[in-house]
């Protein structure tokens, strides 16, 4: 497969396990996307993103030992062109805006349509 058709590379990280094992078996059911790696925590998500160096990556805000927020302001730093996905249970508006502010690409509610989170990480490819 040549690097144009071949599938998005996503990390997911999420302290929920239940939650990372559901979307790790939706996102690779799309032929077009690839769950290279999962973390549980901010810590473990920088350092897989070291590793992995994925095209994308789709976070939550409340992770153990480093928050959602921190996590992409230096994801943002550290690799420019990554799209960053903000996955969350939670609704208030401002940490959505300090999500985007760090550097988020996308800031969806986990109960808002997952398709939108799918178009998204298909479309890292295509710019």
């Amino acid at each position: 497969m040549n690097a144009e058709n071949a599938p998005v590379r996503v990390v997911i990280a999420d302290d929920d396990e239940a939650f990372l094992e559901f979307l790790s078996a939706l996102i690779d059911a799309q032929p077009e996307l690839a769950v290279v790696g999962t973390a549980r925590d901010g810590v473990e998500t920088l350092e897989l993103t070291e590793e992995l160096r994925p095209e994308a990556i789709v976070v939550d805000l409340h992770m153990p030992r480093l928050d959602g927020v921190s996590a992409i302001a230096r994801l943002r730093r550290d690799y420019p062109s990554l799209c960053v996905i903000v996955l969350t249970g939670d609704p208030a508006p401002a940490l959505h805006e300090a999500a985007r502010e760090a550097g988020a690409d996308g800031v969806f509610q986990k109960g808002e349509m997952l398709e939108q989170l799918l178009a998204r990480l298909s479309d890292t490819h295509r710019g």
